[in-house]
């Protein structure tokens, strides 16, 4: 899904190691806001590779105030970075911020972090503006080794950035999730496919599919992803993939019958 250059993966566990212990020490010493936001700049540079003086601004204004980051790449701004000192636990309120920040300036990612919880968030322009968390961690307990915790690691870093890891770890995300996969189990072939091999171990068992959606809905899966918003968005998804997929083997076979009917001419 996401390929990581040695390169990046080897700067990794030093910086990370030392910076750490600079964040935890910061939480116990319950040091300022501003000194935070000065660990997070050296994090964005030697963990996240970043360019210090180049890359990072903290003059980025936004309804007349400050944002306390923005990566900026090649001119064009990228991501904005609300932080909180490392001791303050990140809440709703320090997320509407961040969100607002993005939404006024039309930027579509945006991490909240207190130097050892990061937060990664995409916002959805629309009416009303919205957002979803696309990824989160705790610095201090990532395992480098692990590949789900190197691709979170990568989705902030410079190189993940430029080659739009976050886009593609978030269609990712997307697609293969639990409301996703509820709705297939919940489609027809599925259920059918069910009912087939229940009636393969026990003949005689006179079974409608009705009866095994009914059990799928009512007593098996869970509420939350049979019902809300993110389940009309997987039954959305599905229903355009279907159609997608249905236009592309309706072209395939115009396009053999053609070749077909060329050939009997010739």
């Amino acid at each position: 899904m996401i390929k990581i250059s040695k390169k990046v993966v080897d700067r990794w566990p030093n910086a990370v190691r030392a910076l750490t212990a600079v964040a935890l020490s910061h939480k116990t010493r319950d040091v300022s806001e501003a000194d935070t936001v000065t660990l997070v700049k050296d994090m964005l540079a030697d963990i996240f590779g970043f360019d210090k003086y180049n890359e990072l601004t903290s003059e980025q204004q936004i309804r007349g105030t400050f944002c306390d980051l923005a990566v900026r790449i090649d001119g064009k701004i990228r991501v904005l970075i609300e932080v909180k000192a490392a001791a303050l636990a990140l809440n709703e309120s320090h997320l509407r911020q961040a969100i607002n920040y993005g939404a006024h300036e039309g930027i579509e990612w945006v991490v909240l972090t207190n130097a050892l919880e990061w937060r990664l968030y995409r916002i959805k322009f629309g009416q009303p503006v919205d957002f979803e968390q696309v990824s989160a961690f705790s610095i201090a307990d990532l395992n480098l080794k692990n590949e789900e915790d190197q691709r979170k690691l990568f989705l902030l870093c410079r190189e993940g950035i430029t080659s739009d890891a976050m886009g593609v770890y978030h269609q990712h995300i997307s697609l293969l999730n639990k409301f996703t996969v509820a709705q297939v189990v919940l489609s027809e072939p599925v259920v059918s496919c069910v009912r087939r091999e229940i009636r393969r171990y026990f003949p005689e068992l006179k079974i409608e599919p009705e009866s095994i959606s009914d059990l799928l809905t009512n007593e098996i899966l869970k509420r939350e992803v049979i019902d809300g918003d993110k389940v009309k968005d997987a039954q959305q998804r599905l229903k355009k993939a279907a159609a997608k997929n249905a236009r592309a083997q309706a072209k395939e076979k115009s396009v053999t019958k053609s070749v077909l009917v060329e050939d009997s001419v010739q």
